[in-house]
C-alpha cells in the first residue's frame, strides 16, 4: 500500500454492520443453542464488538436437577470469553431467583467487590464457567434477551462531550443515557432504576463504556443491537464527510516505513527491560498513519484510551517517538525510561492501601508519526490484540472529536480499573508461561526434517517461530500446519536462500517487522553430497562451501545485530546443525565434511566474539538422520549406499543403525531436542560446545 492509498483508505467511515441472521440456521436450534447462535454473530462482526468484548445473556426455563422444578436460569457469557469463538460450555448459568435475592447484601458501591463473591453461590447445575462483573447489568434487567457491546461508533459517542445531545438526536428518546459508572453491581442497580423511571426506553448508552439492549427473542435482540450500531455509524459517517479528521495532515507516511520499523523495534525491544522478553506488532494500516501524522495527534494521544477494554490492553497512556531521532539509541532509552518513570508516579498518585504490587511499567502502545503503530507485550497474541484494541481507539477518537470533545478515562478511575483486585485476582488464576514465551526463533531450512522439528520443539515451549528456507511453498505447508497447531499468531515462514546475501538479510528483517527482533538462530539449511577426490568438482567443492560454510556465515552475520540488542535480557544464541563428519573424516565426501568442519570452527569463533555480547554459540552434530530428512531423499542416499556398498533402502538403515554404539537409529526429533537446549535457558551457561546426537561414534568424540 502506498501512502496516498494509505491515507485515502483511512477517510473511509465507520463500517455499517447488516443483520446476518439465517432464519433457516436459527429455526434448527434450542433456546441456548440460539443464545450462543446470537453470540457468535454479533462477536463474530468485529464492527459490532471488540475482540473478547461484549457480553450477552437469555433468561430461559430449565429443570432444576436438584427438585425437578421449572426455574428460570440466566445463561451469560462467562469471564474472559469471547462471544465470537466461545461455545456453549463459555456462558455462566445462575438460578435467576437467587441472583435477584443477592440485592439484600448490597449496602452501596463500596459492596461492588463483594457483591463478585455472591456470584458462584447462585450457579445452576454445578457450571464451572466463573460469572463476569458484568452480570448484574443483566440479572436485574426484567428483559428475557439482553445485549451488551461497544463497538467504535457506540464508543465514539460514550466517550464524547457531545455524545449526550447526539444520542438523543439520533434515537429521539428511544436510548437512555448512564454517566459514567465501573462496571459492577452498583452500575445494574443504577440500569435498573433507570429503565424503571423510563418506560418505553429501548436501550441505555453507558458513557465511556458502551451500549446495553434487549428484547424478547433472540433474533429481535440481535438485529436491534445491529440496528442500533448502523444508526450511530450512519450518524458520524454524515458528520465526518465535512472535513479531514484530527485536524489534517501533519506528516506524511515514510514510504520505507517496513524498514523503519524492522530497524526500530529490536532496538526498542532491547531497553524494555523486565521479568519477561516483549514480543512486538506493527501496523502501518491506514487508521494508525492518519491518526499519527495528524495535527492533533500530540494532543490525543496524551489523552489515552476511553472504554475500559481499550485501556486494559493498552495502559494509561501510549509512547510518541519523535521520527527523526530513532537513529539514536539513546534517545530511545531515554524515552523508555521516561515513560517507566511516568507509570510509576501515576502508580504513586493513585495507588490505594490495598492495591496490588506495581506491575511492568515499560510502554504497550509505541506511535511514530510517518511510521505507524508498534505494540509490545509478552505474547504475540496480546501484543497484536493491543494494537487492534489501539486501532479501535484511534476511530472511537475520529468519531469523538466530530461531535464534540474526546473524553478520555479520569486517570483514578483508569487506575481502579487497571488495578482492581478482581482483575488481579484473574491474573493470578492465569497458569506460569511456558518457558519460552517471549522468544524469538528463527530456524533455516525450516521446511526440512530437522529444521521443522526443531521448530516444532521451539513453539511447543511458547516461541515464536520463523521458519525461512529456500522453498517458499514447502515452508509455507509448514507453517499453516504449525498454524493450526500452536495458533497462526507464534509462527511466520519466509523465503530465504541461505547463499543470497540480501535475502538472508531480508529474512531477519521480517522477523524484527513480525516479531520485534531476534533471541535464537538455528543455522540448519543443508546440502549434502558425495564423490570421491577426482570426481569431487570445483562446482560441487563451491555448492557446498556456499550452503554449509558461508550460509552459516551470512545467516550469523545477520542475526548479530538482533542478537546483541537482547544483552540485558539474559543474552541470546546461536546454534548451527554440523555433522559427525566435521570432526571424523569421511572417505568420498570431502567436500561436504570439510564445509561442515569450516561452520563448525566458524562456530567456535563466533562464541568467542559473542560472549561479550551476551550471545552464546553452540553446535549439534548429528549423523545419518534419515527418516524425515530431506537431504537423505535424494542423490545423497545413492552415494552414501554406494559408499559404503549396501542397497539404498532399508539396508542403509540399518547400516547406520548397526554402525552406532548405541545401536539405535537418529530421528530429525532428537537432533531438534539437543537444538532446543542450547537456545533456551536450560543451558545458559554454554557456550561454544558440540553435542552430538550420532548414537554414539567414538571417531567424533570431541575431546
Amino acid at each position: 500500500m502506498n501512502a496516498e492509498t494509505a491515507i485515502s483508505a483511512a477517510a473511509l467511515p465507520f463500517a455499517v454492520p447488516t443483520s446476518r441472521w439465517d432464519d433457516s440456521v436459527a429455526g434448527t436450534l434450542s433456546p441456548a443453542e440460539l443464545l450462543l447462535y446470537r453470540s457468535n454473530l454479533l462477536g463474530s462482526d468485529l464492527t459490532v464488538t471488540n475482540f473478547g468484548g461484549g457480553n450477552t445473556s437469555a433468561k430461559l426455563t430449565e429443570t432444576d436437577p436438584l427438585t425437578g422444578e421449572a426455574v428460570e436460569v440466566l445463561w451469560v457469557k462467562g469471564s474472559g470469553g469471547d462471544i465470537g469463538s466461545m461455545k456453549l460450555d463459555g456462558f455462566a448459568t445462575l438460578y435467576q431467583h437467587k441472583l435477584l435475592g443477592l440485592e439484600q447484601h448490597y449496602g452501596g458501591p463500596d459492596d461492588d467487590d463483594k457483591m463478585v463473591g455472591y456470584l458462584p453461590h447462585c450457579t445452576f447445575n454445578l457450571n464451572g464457567r466463573a460469572a463476569s462483573i458484568d452480570t448484574p447489568l443483566h440479572s436485574l434487567l426484567p428483559f428475557a434477551h439482553v445485549d451488551h457491546v461497544h463497538p467504535d461508533a457506540i464508543i465514539a459517542l460514550a466517550a464524547s462531550s457531545g455524545g449526550e445531545a447526539a444520542t438523543r438526536e439520533i434515537w429521539g428518546g428511544k436510548i437512555g443515557w448512564l454517566g459514567w459508572k465501573r462496571p459492577g453491581y452498583t452500575l445494574g442497580v443504577m440500569l435498573r432504576d433507570y429503565v424503571a423511571a423510563h418506560p418505553g426506553v429501548e436501550g441505555v448508552m453507558l458513557a465511556g463504556h458502551g451500549i446495553i439492549c434487549w428484547a424478547d427473542s433472540a433474533k429481535a435482540c440481535y438485529e436491534h443491537t445491529v440496528q442500533l450500531i448502523a444508526d450511530a455509524a450512519n450518524y458520524l459517517n454524515a458528520k465526518l464527510a465535512g472535513g479531514p479528521a484530527f485536524g489534517g495532515r501533519a506528516v506524511a507516511p515514510h514510504p520505507d516505513r517496513a524498514a523503519i520499523a524492522a530497524d526500530l523495534m529490536p532496538r526498542l525491544r532491547g531497553c524494555m527491560t523486565g521479568v519477561r522478553r516483549k514480543l512486538g506488532h506493527f501496523s502501518d494500516d491506514a487508521e494508525a498513519l492518519e491518526f499519527v501524522g495528524s495535527v492533533d495527534f500530540a494532543r490525543l494521544a496524551a489523552l489515552g484510551t476511553s472504554c475500559p477494554d481499550h485501556f486494559l490492553r493498552t495502559k494509561i497512556a501510549p509512547l510518541t517517538l519523535d521520527p527523526a531521532r530513532l537513529q539514536d539509541d539513546a534517545y530511545l532509552a531515554e524515552q523508555i525510561a521516561a515513560y517507566r518513570a511516568m507509570y510509576a508516579a501515576y502508580y504513586e498518585r493513585c495507588k490505594r492501601p490495598n492495591s496490588p504490587p506495581m506491575r511492568d511499567a515499560n510502554p504497550v502502545v509505541v506511535l511514530v508519526p510517518g511510521v505507524g503503530r508498534i505494540t509490545f507485550a509478552t505474547d504475540k497474541t496480546t501484543a497484536r490484540l493491543a494494537g487492534e484494541f489501539y486501532g479501535n481507539a484511534i476511530n472511537v477518537m475520529r468519531g469523538a472529536e466530530a461531535i464534540g470533545d474526546y473524553i478520555a478515562l479520569d486517570e483514578q478511575e483508569a487506575f481502579d480499573i487497571e488495578y482492581w483486585l478482581l482483575e488481579e485476582a484473574k491474573l493470578q488464576r492465569m497458569p506460569a508461561p511456558k518457558p519460552m514465551v517471549g522468544r524469538i526463533a528463527l530456524v533455516t531450512g525450516g521446511a526440512g526434517g530437522i529444521g521443522a522439528a526443531t521448530a516444532a520443539r521451539f513453539l511447543r515451549e511458547g516461541a515464536c517461530v520463523v521458519l525461512a528456507d529456500r522453498d517458499a511453498a514447502a515452508a509455507e505447508e509448514v507453517r499453516a500446519g504449525f498454524a493450526r497447531q500452536f495458533g497462526a499468531d507464534v509462527v511466520r515462514a519466509v523465503a530465504c536462500d541461505v547463499t543470497d546475501e540480501a535475502q538472508v538479510k531480508a529474512a531477519f528483517d521480517f522477523a524484527a517487522r513480525e516479531f520485534g527482533g531476534l533471541d535464537v538462530l538455528v543455522a540448519n539449511a543443508g546440502i549434502a553430497s558425495s564423490a570421491p577426490i577426482e570426481q569431487t568438482t570445483v562446482e560441487l567443492w563451491d555448492r557446498n562451501f556456499d550452503v554449509l560454510a558461508q550460509g552459516y556465515f551470512l545467516t550469523a552475520k545477520h542475526a548479530w545485530p538482533l542478537l546483541k540488542r537482547m544483552k540485558d535480557q539474559g543474552g541470546s544464541s546461536v546454534v548451527f546443525i554440523g555433522s559427525k563428519n566435521a570432526v571424523a573424516a569421511a572417505a568420498g565426501a570431502s567436500a561436504y565434511a570439510s564445509a561442515k568442519a569450516a561452520a563448525n570452527h566458524l562456530a567456535r569463533c563466533l562464541a568467542l566474539e559473542g560472549a561479550p555480547e551476551g550471545i552464546r554459540v553452540n553446535v549439534v552434530n548429528p549423523d545419518a538422520v534419515i527418516r524425515g530428512s530431506k537431504i537423505w531423499d535424494g542423490d545423497w542416499r545413492k552415494e552414501r549406499a554406494a559408499s559404503n556398498k549396501v542397497d539404498a533402502g532399508e539396508e542403509l538403515e540399518a547400516h547406520y543403525r548397526n554402525r552406532s554404539m548405541l545401536k539405535r537409529d537418529v530421528v530429525p526429533e532428537d537432533i531438534a531436542e539437543a537444538a532446543y537446549w542450547l537456545g533456551s535457558d536450560l543451558s545458559a551457561k554454554s557456550t561454544g560446545n558440540m553435542i552430538n546426537v550420532d548414537a554414539g561414534n567414538v571417531q567424533a568424540f570431541t575431546r
